[in-house]
């Protein structure tokens, strides 16, 4: 998505392709360098990035079905059912068939990955002042952000 339709002119019918020109460039630079930070305050708890988005959705909910995790992080299951695996291996997760349905797979928390919740505490601290926004602004790129998700989800891209 370039930044405006109207980049494309007769001088210039190239500027809707330029890196500078385009809305994905930053926030896929900015993602990258955001997980970068990230990783010395989960390298502390053996986690990497997605492992902890994974860990805070079920911190939240406690115990979720394989299929609605996935959508709560946006991961396929392809990418899912392996980050599962080696989770289950580190013993933070336990994954099981439910009764109802065999093709249904429960996630659950371990004791262990329910006592990795009070050491992730410190990682939103830790990760404070990594943006150099004010509250307001976070606010709105917070905002802005899901606007954008949700109009992306809805298009069914």
């Amino acid at each position: 998505m370039s930044i405006t339709n109207q980049l494309q002119t007769a001088d210039d019918p190239y500027a809707a392709i330029r890196l500078d020109n385009q809305i994905c460039f930053p926030l896929y630079a900015c993602s990258k360098e955001l997980i970068r930070q990230y990783r010395p305050s989960l390298d502390k708890l053996n986690l990497t990035y997605t492992q902890y988005l994974v860990m805070m959705v079920l911190w939240e909910h406690g115990s979720m079905i394989e299929k609605e995790l996935g959508e709560r992080v946006h991961l396929a299951s392809g990418t899912l059912a392996p980050l599962l695996k080696r989770m289950e291996s580190q013993g933070l997760v336990r994954r099981k068939r439910t009764p109802a349905d065999e093709r249904t797979l429960q996630v659950d928390l371990t004791p262990s990955g329910e006592a990795l919740k009070e050491k992730a505490l410190a990682v939103p601290l830790e990760m404070g002042g990594c943006l150099n926004i004010t509250d307001d602004e976070a606010a709105f790129l917070y905002k802005i952000l899901y606007k954008a998700l949700a109009s992306m989800e809805n298009r069914g891209l």
